[in-house]
């Protein structure tokens, strides 16, 4: 979570007595009630970003900082850990739990894998680091998104707590060491001053270049949380005027709650336009500094509602995403009923684990402690099992199914018997049935700028295929591969995810700008244009986005006019349907688990594919390009299924299994062997 978990002094306990008291601004409180209700609301009724996570980060910066350099100064830094331990992991336990017992509910078997994994990574505080790694998008929320995606901020926060108290801790023990503590304050903000500016100027850059990667990445989120660092150790030792506290405050407040209507904080933070929220937070911050003249703005932060919202930020963070995502999973939509339904549950969820939770554990209570302990352990423990035993008992599918059990493709396209006999791979294998390139690191992945190429096929050979582009054309490599070795031909890869051949305007990668797309299709162009293949293969085709059926963008004649001035030949293999309903994709292997089959599973092909391939008409004015179309051994004449002759089509929700495109080489085979007249 985010720091609706600051640490807050509080009057309702007063500090170890060898500790200075610190002041307690009932303002902040509110504060950290209206972040909270900023991100409740933009999320369930509005699919964006709020910058509410980003008021969160500075309170944290602010409290935990200032709290760990006066338990250093007073010798108790050795409590912190504990101290944030059972200020996180009690209402965290409860919800990961939940989370737990309705994935196991409701959700099929295939889908426990990524809740398993991503409650391992959140116990262990590394769920930001997960989400970055499998390019997990947190903007809009839906069915398909996971009920922790959230948890990333609390991870974030937990290791700035880390690098924050081994600082304070090694700084204070430097300067008493030289005799000199009243050089510990100067020290440390010289410190995090160059730190948050070094995170600032790496998260502009990395906003840039991968904008998916920056949303999670701590290093760059690292400047939010230093600069309320700064403020909790300057601010209230530098005098600011009543006038000038009012102006923060006015000017502040409204940017705070309006902000997130004109920023999209997924495809903005944490780059410079997070500097809004984290500049805002700050002056609401300096507005209140001086408890005996309050502002008009710190008084209206002191109401009862902000005040409550503020008292609950923690668990009601912690439960409105999964809340959210479950009614959407169950086939709700969000309406100002349904929203405001979801809002009263996550705030009765969070009240409860308040008091019956949270408060029981701050004050000492032993079963409740022991409970949450036992939690922890329970869930690690399931979780990690689970894990262990996908690992040992799923992997690839076997490369010599036998034809006559397995046709596949050679059902559609030769009509070939289909006997009764287990499909492949198994719904729990089909995630593991990647093409080779995948699994020898042959393909860049979206935070790989480089071009990198591997030989398949026969490496020896004088005749080449070029198979470029992005992982829709990766999944025919199998086929290529196999025809290759028999007839005498290379196969050179050049392959990036999420990133077919693509000059045009930066590629949109889950609604973010993916400029590395752009510069990698240019290198991979000219680095074509100088080895000269005898065929670039690539795709021709991809989903309409306002329609049904399939389109030839722009972006990808352009490029076919780039390789065809340079000389090369091209194949254009028509995309294959992507499986998704309402724009929410879906797994083959997540509907087969759950009960359904082949035919209701897979989709209208009206709906997937236009009635002719669209590539016919946009290759007209290119000589050098042929498409070719391989839909009628991956659909029927009405229905795309995800079943064929005993083969799962699809390894996930629009990429081929391996095995299907192995069933296709005899199809594959003649189409490439007429088109290039090789044989």
């Amino acid at each position: 979570m985010t720091s609706p978990t600051a640490d807050v002094p509080s009057t309702r306990s007063a500090p170890p007595a060898r500790e200075p008291r610190a002041v307690h601004r009932a303002d902040l409180d509110g504060l950290r009630g209206l972040a909270i209700a900023l991100v409740v609301v933009f999320h369930i009724w509005f699919g964006r970003v709020s910058g509410g996570v980003d008021v969160f980060l500075v309170l944290s910066g602010f409290f935990f900082t200032t709290m760990v350099l006066r338990r250093a100064e007073s010798g108790a830094v050795s409590a912190v850990a504990s101290r944030t331990a059972r200020r996180l992991y009690p209402a965290m336990v409860v919800v990961l739990a939940a989370v737990g017992l309705w994935t196991v509910a409701r959700l099929p078997f295939t889908t426990w894998d990524e809740t398993t994994r991503q409650i391992v990574a959140t116990l262990a505080q590394v769920q930001n680091w997960e989400l970055a790694a499998t390019a997990s998008d947190y903007a809009a929320a839906d069915a398909s998104v996971s009920p922790l995606q959230h948890l990333w901020s609390m991870s974030v926060q937990v290791q700035f707590y880390v690098v924050v108290t081994l600082l304070v801790a090694g700084i204070v023990a430097a300067a008493r060491r030289v005799g000199r503590p009243d050089a510990v304050r100067p020290l440390l903000i010289a410190a995090l001053a160059v730190a948050s500016l070094l995170s600032f100027v790496h998260a502009a850059h990395l906003g840039t270049v991968r904008q998916g990667w920056a949303y999670y990445d701590t290093t760059a989120r690292f400047w939010e949380l230093g600069v309320g660092a700064l403020a909790g150790l300057l601010i209230g030792r530098v005098a600011i005027s009543g006038r000038v506290r009012a102006v923060l405050g006015a000017v502040g407040l409204p940017v705070l709650c309006f902000g997130g209507f004109v920023l999209d904080g997924a495809a903005l933070f944490p780059g410079p336009w997070a500097s809004v929220p984290v500049g805002a937070a700050l002056a609401v911050i300096a507005a209140g500094t001086d408890p005996a003249a309050p502002t008009s703005v710190t008084a209206a932060l002191q109401s009862r509602p902000l005040l409550f919202l503020g008292s609950i930020a923690y668990p009601l963070y912690l439960w409105h995403w999964p809340i959210l995502i479950a009614v959407l999973g169950a086939g709700g939509t969000v309406t100002p009923l349904t929203g405001a339904l979801i809002v009263a549950a996550s705030v009765g969820l969070a009240v409860v684990t308040r008091n019956l939770v949270e408060r029981r554990v701050t004050a000492g209570s032993r079963v409740v402690g022991r409970a949450v302990v036992v939690g922890f352990a329970v869930l690690a423990l399931t979780a990690t099992t689970w894990q262990g035993y996908l690992q040992r008992t799923t992997g690839p599918t076997d490369s010599t199914l036998d034809a006559r059990l397995y046709p596949g493709a050679a059902a559609l396209t030769d009509g070939a018997d289909v006997p009764d006999a287990p499909m492949r791979p198994t719904v729990l294998d089909a995630a593991m049935d990647l093409p080779q390139s995948t699994l020898d690191g042959c393909i860049a992945d979206m935070t790989q700028r480089e071009v990198i190429t591997c030989t398949y096929g026969d490496p020896d050979a004088d005749r080449t295929l070029a198979l470029a582009g992005g992982s829709h054309a990766e999944h025919w490599l199998p086929a290529l591969d196999e025809i290759g070795r028999a007839r005498g031909v290379a196969v050179v890869t050049y392959l990036k995810m999420g990133c077919p051949l693509d000059i045009g305007e930066p590629l949109l990668l889950e609604g973010n700008p993916y400029p590395d797309c752009r510069d990698w299709s240019e290198d991979v162009l000219t680095r074509l244009a100088d080895e000269r293949p005898d065929w670039v293969v690539t795709t021709s085709t991809r989903p309409s986005p306002t329609e049904f059926g399939d389109v030839t963008p722009t972006a990808y004649t352009d490029v076919w006019g780039r390789l065809e001035a340079a000389g090369l030949s091209v194949i254009g293999i028509r995309d294959t349907p992507w499986l998704s309903v309402d724009g929410v994709p879906y797994r083959a292997a997540d509907c087969l688990a759950d009960g359904g089959d082949a035919e209701s599973c897979g989709l209208p092909r009206a709906e997937v594919l236009a009635e002719v391939d669209p590539a016919a008409d946009a290759s007209a004015p290119f000589p050098g390009v042929v498409p070719v179309d391989f839909s009628d051994a991956v659909c029927r004449a009405d229905r795309c299924r995800v079943v064929e002759g005993n083969v799962l089509i699809y390894h996930d929700s629009h990429h081929l299994s391996v095995s299907y495109v192995r069933s296709l080489v005899p199809v594959v085979d003649r189409t490439v062997g007429d088109v290039t007249r090789w044989w």
